[in-house]
């Protein structure tokens, strides 16, 4: 009788390419692949928390052909700890910028806040939100003028957008070399203490007001830009709510997915 072939695993949607992983590996190798305390291919660990963040199921659901969900958690936490997610977003954004003839640092940004539903694991960080009517967590973000994540914050949905201006602005410095010069707002970012915080760090709010005799849908200068951004990370059905105890995962799904979407972009370019 004839052994029965077994056919190898057809690749997931959100597995990563050749390419991509070779750009990805050196952010992502915290010690030797061939390290004797290695047990599971750093690829297919990568590939997991993928498809984690794609398709928004619980660790414990993972596919029975990735490792096993307890490996793949503790291998993400210590890629959080060491920020690699984060290393290697800012550095697909500055080639990605080049790549469309900008700067490689951007002098202009925007700000805003996005207000996500709380869930049990979440509920000791969750807020009300009473202009959103929804209790749970406020993401606050700055973008470039191309959409691509900068800084972030997590925040109770109660907190109020001016109030994270200052931080916001530091991390923004800290990042693009005290490049950014202008950060367009909403009208949630009105007031002197807001322009002040910004202003210490060297950077000007614009504030885009909506016209008053509007009809209909208005596309509004510079700020359809950051809700393109939530749009893109809504993708990513572990984006759907808050379904994170910590606030530092959260803040690593978030870099995560941008990563992604650029290493997307930066692939399908070339």
């Amino acid at each position: 009788m004839a052994a029965k072939t077994v056919k190898p695993k057809p690749p997931y949607p959100t597995d990563v390419s050749d390419e991509e992983w070779q750009f990805c590996r050196p952010y992502l190798e915290l010690m030797t692949e061939d390290a004797p305390q290695r047990e599971h291919p750093l690829r297919d660990l990568f590939n997991a928390v993928r498809y984690v963040a794609r398709a928004g199921c619980p660790w414990r659901m993972l596919p029975h052909d990735l490792p096993p969900w307890a490996a793949v958690y503790q291998q993400w936490q210590r890629w959080i700890k060491a920020g690699c997610m984060e290393a290697m977003a800012h550095d697909l954004r500055v080639l990605l910028r080049m790549l469309s003839q900008k700067n490689a640092q951007p002098s202009a940004v925007i700000l805003d806040g996005r207000t996500m539903q709380s869930t049990p694991e979440s509920g000791a960080r969750a807020g009300y939100d009473g202009h959103k009517r929804r209790k749970g967590s406020k993401v606050h973000i700055a973008v470039d003028t191309l959409g691509h994540l900068l800084a972030l914050k997590i925040t109770a949905a109660n907190e109020q957008e001016r109030a994270q201006v200052g931080e916001l602005a530091q991390k923004l410095q800290e990042v693009t070399g005290e490049k950014v010069e202008l950060a367009y707002v909403d009208q949630g970012y009105t007031g002197e203490t807001a322009a002040e915080a910004a202003q210490t760090e060297g950077i000007r709010l614009e504030v885009v007001k909506l016209q008053e005799a509007k009809k209909g849908f208005v596309l509004l200068p510079r700020r359809w830009v950051v809700e393109r951004s939530f749009a893109w990370s809504a993708r990513f059905r572990r984006l759907a709510r808050d379904y994170e105890r910590l606030t530092t995962s959260l803040e690593g799904i978030h870099w995560l997915a941008f990563a992604t979407l650029m290493l997307n972009s930066l692939f399908k370019s070339s």
